[in-house]
């Protein structure tokens, strides 16, 4: 099996992350419910290829993400660092007394779950009564949720990523920046990351934690890396991208830059403007000579842009930008865990799987290894009937990477689209397609 490991590094790569991770939740869940289309019990993803099987001590079954997630401090809201599957480590009393003087503990309220995570709380419980015969989970002894709040709560409440995260960690996979003797506004450049990263134990242990993930692979076929490359954790990701070419030079890093709409923003301080250029130059050259491949995301504004008409975004909102950033990532990755079709599949990619290398490969056509590419998409996807066909996806297409001119057109560009989706009529029958194409003026990854 040709897995994959993913990470995640920075606040708003961590919102992007938990919107992946979310639609990875749903799609298990709609494979395993009898009331769900027969479509998605027959999808030909395998999710193995991201998560892993594992046993809490009590001998539970786990199914969780490959992954590892760094952000600040305190970023993790109401959730454990250790996850929600597995027991808490008990904390150890500290032992004062050789200190005379007096002492005085700060201690801050631990956060509270919010109407969205009470919800799956409850899910949760009333289907673990409910496969035990239990009537302890009906709706007498629980408060009734409403969808509309729950809505309003995830629309106004959200201020971290675990907010609306309906997926279990793994212990190994939640890590916190500690000991940044720095305001969060200050971890603003390249240099302030690499030597928070390098300057401590922040450096093994992120690296024992890759280690973990990467050991039990059978075939590892290559590293999702999503990072917030605006601040401080470009130079984390960088530094920790070096030790990952230098401990795995066979495999390939597929990276996903990714930026949100504030941070785009051209400031009218000359002095900060050329030090977030020269932070964006010295972020880019270091970051792309570790990766096989490098996708910028990140536009000053969704709200205007030609998805607006059918999407409701907020650019003030990272719970919003985050969820279109995610699909499209969501859908970019598909080939890359989808079973083969046959033997033809090996030399044919047309509505096939293809490896992170085998795309690589097919973009650079044997030549380059380092490249960045444009990353172009269409919400939804427009109707594959008709005469129209490859006009109406020209049109409906949105660039997500930044400084990129809609109207401009490279004759000689090698693209490669995925069709998340979509339906065709094909002979008289309708047809769900997922896969990927390379044509030569097919929307979605772009040199």
């Amino acid at each position: 099996m040709k897995e994959i490991v993913t990470i995640q590094i920075g606040s708003y790569a961590n919102f992007v992350g938990s919107h992946f991770w979310n639609f990875q939740d749903e799609l298990l869940g709609l494979a395993d419910s009898p009331e769900s289309d027969q479509i998605f019990k027959n999808q030909g993803l395998n999710m193995d290829i991201l998560y892993r099987t594992g046993e809490t001590q009590q001998g539970i079954l786990t199914y969780t993400p490959r992954l590892v997630s760094v952000d600040f401090q305190g970023s993790l809201g109401s959730m454990s660092l250790r996850g929600t599957l597995y027991n808490e480590v008990p904390e150890t009393s500290v032992d004062t007394s050789t200190w005379t003087g007096p002492v005085t503990t700060h201690a801050s309220q631990p956060s509270k779950k919010n109407l969205f995570l009470q919800s799956l709380y409850l899910e949760e419980n009333a289907n673990v009564g409910s496969s035990r015969g239990s009537e302890s989970g009906n709706s007498n002894s629980r408060a009734e949720v409403e969808d509309k709040d729950i809505v309003e709560c995830l629309e106004n409440e959200v201020q971290y990523w675990t907010d609306f995260s309906k997926v279990h960690y793994h212990p190994q996979s939640l890590y916190e920046l500690s000991g940044l003797w720095t305001e969060i506004k200050d971890f603003n450049n390249y240099g302030i990351g690499r030597e928070a990263f390098s300057g401590s134990l922040h450096a093994e242990e992120i690296n024992e934690r890759l280690r973990f993930f990467v050991e039990e692979c059978d075939l590892p076929q290559g590293i999702q890396f999503i990072v917030d490359d605006s601040g401080g954790f470009s130079g984390v990701a960088g530094e920790f991208l070096e030790n990952i070419a230098d401990d795995y030079t066979n495999i390939p890093v597929l990276l996903y830059s990714v930026r949100s709409p504030d941070s785009c923003l051209d400031s009218r301080n000359r002095k900060l403007t050329i030090s977030r250029k020269l932070h964006d130059a010295v972020s880019f050259a270091k970051l792309s000579a570790f990766c096989k491949l490098v996708v910028p995301v990140g536009v000053p504004s969704l709200s205007t842009s030609r998805m607006s008409k059918y999407l409701h975004i907020d650019d003030q909102k990272p719970y919003h930008t985050s969820a279109v950033y995610a699909s499209a990532i969501h859908s970019i990755s598909l080939p890359f865990r989808m079973e083969p079709l046959g033997p033809s599949a090996q030399s044919s990619y047309t509505c096939g799987a293809a490896t992170i290398n085998e795309l690589v490969q097919m973009l650079a056509r044997q030549g380059r290894q380092n490249m960045v590419t444009v990353l172009d998409t269409a919400m939804p996807t427009p109707a594959l009937s008709g005469t129209q066909v490859q006009q109406s996806f020209l049109e409906n297409l949105q660039p997500l990477t930044p400084e990129i001119a809609e109207d401009a057109e490279d004759m000689h560009a090698l693209e490669s689209m995925t069709i998340h989706g979509a339906f065709a009529s094909v002979i008289g029958s309708t047809v769900k397609c997922s896969g990927l194409l390379q044509r030569r003026y097919g929307p979605h990854l772009r040199i």
